[in-house]
């Protein structure tokens, strides 16, 4: 049994190089959960690689108009950046939703993107979870079901994705850098999280030996009118059953652009492409964003506590839409 090491890597270099030559090694950033994770016994890794020294914290506006944000930006800086707030308010008002002030100050967008799943027979050792026992079953499916995922489930996985930021950077069209030893690659977030299928293991198209050093926002001028909208049992602190993240753009009472995202319904955060493709073109009206609300929901699947959240997440997308064509955006 190998012995449990603790590294604290000064640069990027040193903490892809010690993760590579280290196979049970995990990288430790301010936002993720692998702390709680470990004491649960859920995650048991060999080394733990603390990434907080690394240059990562920094937000720059790029020469085509988009923005990189570094890894290791706290939630709190990011959702308060004046650039964020005036270019993608729909990012800023998705972090201000998530957690208390206290974890947005230590939560990084790196962190963020690699939650795991907060379903309560993932962190039950005493119950079936092919999520963190592969093979052993989903108790979820006939038990306590009620914030499962209602789209791109399967019979081995009903968990969803927590993550409130990330569903604001799918609709905005985020890229995501990450670095091994064998270079650097850009992931579209779009494609960043896996649905479960039979491998609910696998979560990420992340290697095991990548470490995401930047996430980066292309120019998007209809971003500047957009909304998020979370749905949940309490005001304060607690995860969505249904999240929107829009962005619409209306001209001569025509959707000219469009963006839509959905948390809180799938094992990643959705992109709604159908209802993106209804609405363009289509009259800015209630009737259209209904129409492409129930597109997009066509396909959901609800269990049996659950069902509900297939009509709440088409009444959200309607009242995101109509506050949009009304309000516009706000930061």
């Amino acid at each position: 049994m190998k012995t449990f090491a603790y590294l604290s890597a000064p640069d990027v270099a040193t903490a892809v190089s010690a993760i590579a030559t280290e196979p049970g090694a995990k990288f430790l950033g301010g936002g993720t959960n692998l702390v709680d994770l470990m004491r649960e016994g859920v995650e048991r890794p060999d080394t733990v690689i603390d990434i907080t020294r690394l240059p990562l914290t920094g937000i720059e506006e790029l020469p085509d108009g988009g923005v990189r944000i570094g890894a290791l930006v706290r939630n709190s800086h990011l959702a308060a950046n004046q650039v964020i707030r005036s270019r993608y308010p729909v990012l800023s008002q998705a972090i201000l939703t998530g957690a208390s002030a206290q974890l947005r100050n230590m939560a990084t967008v790196g962190g963020n993107l690699l939650q795991r799943t907060r379903c309560l027979y993932f962190y039950d050792s005493a119950a079936a979870c092919n999520k963190r026992v592969p093979g052993s079953g989903c108790d979820a499916l006939d038990g306590f079901n009620r914030s499962g995922a209602i789209l791109g489930a399967s019979e081995s996985c009903v968990a969803t994705h927590p993550s409130d930021m990330a569903v604001a950077l799918v609709a905005l069209d985020a890229v995501v850098e990450v670095e091994s030893v064998r270079g650097t690659r850009r992931i579209p977030l779009a494609d960043f999280h896996r649905l479960p299928g039979e491998t609910p293991e696998v979560e990420t198209s992340l290697a095991a030996d990548e470490l995401i050093t930047a996430v980066e926002l292309p120019p998007l001028p209809l971003a500047a009118t957009s909304r998020y909208r979370k749905v949940r049992d309490r005001a304060s602190y607690a995860f969505a059953l249904v999240s929107v993240a829009a962005a619409l753009e209306v001209a001569d009472g025509t959707v000219t652009g469009v963006r839509l995202a959905l948390g809180g319904v799938a094992a990643k955060p959705w992109r709604a492409l159908e209802a993106e493709r209804v609405l363009l073109g289509a009259p800015a009206t209630e009737e259209s964003f209904l129409r492409a609300a129930e597109a997009e929901l066509a396909p959901a699947v609800g269990r049996s506590q659950n069902e509900f959240k297939i009509e709440l997440a088409q009444r959200a997308i309607v009242a995101t839409l109509r506050q949009l064509l009304t309000e516009g955006g706000a930061a």
